[in-house]
């Protein structure tokens, strides 16, 4: 049983019946809690895959999840999780259907990486050219990290961009180590 097909249909399926609704925003908010919550309460994968718990009780704990207000597409998309019991592979059509929405919408969603705050205006040009590149929206996150010493690490989608004193620092610790096996 392949997790990736079984995933993508799921995700493709709940995409689907959110856009004949309209209400694909909405669904892609409940998703994104849910991911959320999966991130932050690493039991919440063994109570939905629980056999002990009955389909009402998993229901209503992955309803509580995805946020406060839970559209009914949503909701229907869970009982047909249920029914089937496809429920431990809920985590994976998750990040599918979030993976399809981006795409849908045309939203990257980027990082920035410093070893100090960068200025708001170094931002809003970075987001402007990615913008411009990529001719849609952008999610676009900064995060401060000492340990990087000086430089960024810039991501965007699969891209990864490390120009970061602490990673030029390992290369040349390597670098150093392989030229020094060879003389002992």
């Amino acid at each position: 049983m392949d997790i990736g097909v079984i995933s993508n249909r799921y995700a493709k399926a709940l995409l689907a019946l959110a856009n004949e609704n309209n209400t694909e925003d909405a669904v892609y908010q409940n998703v994104q809690t849910l991911k959320d919550s999966y991130l932050q309460v690493p039991e919440l994968h063994n109570t939905v895959d629980n056999p002990m718990l009955t389909s009402e009780l998993k229901h209503k704990v992955i309803c509580n999840a995805a946020g406060v207000e839970v559209t009914q597409e949503f909701s229907r998309f869970v009982w047909l999780v249920l029914k089937e019991r496809r429920e431990k592979f809920l985590q994976f059509m998750v990040h599918a259907f979030i993976d399809m929405y981006l795409k849908q919408k045309n939203i990257s969603k980027g990082r920035l990486i410093t070893a100090y705050p960068v200025k708001e205006e170094v931002v809003n040009r970075i987001r402007k050219l990615i913008v411009d590149e990529t001719k849609g929206t952008v999610e676009f996150s900064t995060k401060t990290d000492p340990e990087l010493i000086g430089g960024f690490i810039f991501e965007i989608g699969t891209y990864r961009l490390d120009a970061s004193i602490a990673r030029q620092m390992s290369k040349v610790k390597q670098q150093f180590i392989e030229k020094n096996k060879r003389i002992v």
